[in-house]
């Protein structure tokens, strides 16, 4: 059975008839975050069987969340047939109140959604990749994820958010799904998440970032690039055997990117692996003539891993070396550390009982 999260306005029209009905829906799942179509008070009873048999609504549950001392909230949804994901919700910017109590800043949120149920990519940093590549997530699957979190939060309709296609699997494995999903947040009598607040983080599956590009969607592209050469990044990634640094370079190259915009690298810094100077040059050679921003990102430990977490002098010289030659790099400063932030942590834990 479909879901009504799987459609854009125009497709529910197309199945609703009269047509404004569609836009009624759409006020109340994407505004109201309404869980049951008796809920829907100007719906009519006929219209509302007709929903109810052909079009489910409570697709997702929250079956735990873990929140940080500095905002974030790690989410573990249950989906029908039982599997779990992960979303996190971070809060990039606290809410600034002036003196006479008017609001001068609103909060800022970002949210990592998945768009599988395990991966195929198997990253030997990810505990994503411990479970293997169950199943690909409907466009509704997805797009709950950020109804579900909204609703939890009170986040109100008209809040906007940024959304980054990088929690559990590969959001390019998924194309078809994954680039529904990007229309219907961006539906202005939905969720109205502009294209350009979007970004599909990939592990580089070079072929579909062309296809993508093709597409022109507007959104933005992150790789995980994670490494400077294929050695290394074919023991971190395994797929970089089949696509190799050099062909997600070429991809990046073709790629649009907005005029105001840049092609993030993500770059897992892991101690003693990828955190020396030489593995700084090479990253500069390599992103020559692209309108890059690195991004390093501490590694985050967990049970089991025999990676380590860089030394913060080491990632600090990474950076100096970058950006005193014109490539603009930051430090992501790790959120979550006191809960399971990193990705498969939660469902890992949930999954073996531990606490």
């Amino acid at each position: 059975m479909s879901t009504i999260y799987d459609f854009t306005l125009d497709e529910l029209k197309e199945k609703l008839k009269p047509s404004f009905r569609a836009k009624q829906v759409y006020n109340w799942i994407y505004k109201k975050y309404v869980t049951s179509y008796d809920e829907m008070k100007n719906i009519p009873n006929d219209l509302k069987e007709q929903l109810k048999e052909n079009y489910e609504i409570d697709i997702l549950k929250i079956v735990k969340k873990e929140k940080s001392l500095d905002g974030s909230i790690k989410y573990l949804f249950q989906l029908k047939d039982r599997h779990t994901v992960e979303s996190v919700l971070l809060l990039m910017k606290e809410k600034k109140v002036n003196e006479d109590g008017s609001i001068e800043r609103g909060e800022k949120y970002t949210v990592c959604i998945s768009t599988q149920v395990g991966c195929k990519v198997g990253c030997t940093f990810c505990l994503t990749a411990k479970g293997g590549f169950v199943r690909n997530l409907s466009v509704g699957e997805i797009v709950n994820q950020i109804v579900q979190i909204k609703k939890d939060n009170q986040i109100p309709e008209n809040k906007t958010l940024n959304i980054v296609f990088m929690g559990m699997g590969e959001p390019l494995d998924n194309y078809k799904n994954f680039v529904h999903s990007v229309k219907v947040f961006s539906e202005e009598e939905g969720l109205a998440i502009s294209r350009r607040r979007q970004t599909v983080s990939t592990s580089g599956l070079s072929s579909k970032i062309e296809k993508l590009g093709n597409e022109d969607l507007g959104i933005q592209l992150a790789i995980s690039l994670h490494a400077v050469d294929d050695e290394l990044r074919s023991e971190l990634i395994p797929m970089n055997k089949a696509y190799n640094i050099k062909s997600i370079i070429d991809a990046v190259r073709k790629f649009p990117v907005d005029a105001r915009k840049k092609v993030m690298f993500e770059y897992l810094v892991i101690k003693d692996k990828n955190d020396d100077i030489s593995s700084a040059q090479k990253l500069l050679k390599l992103l020559d003539g692209i309108k890059a921003k690195v991004n390093l990102i501490y590694f985050n430990p967990y049970p089991g891993t025999s990676y380590q977490r860089p030394q913060r002098e080491d990632m600090v010289k990474f950076q100096e070396y970058l950006t005193s030659r014109g490539l603009l790099c930051t430090i992501r400063e790790s959120k979550g550390l006191d809960i399971s932030a990193a990705c498969g942590q939660l469902k890992e834990k949930e999954t073996n009982g531990s606490s």
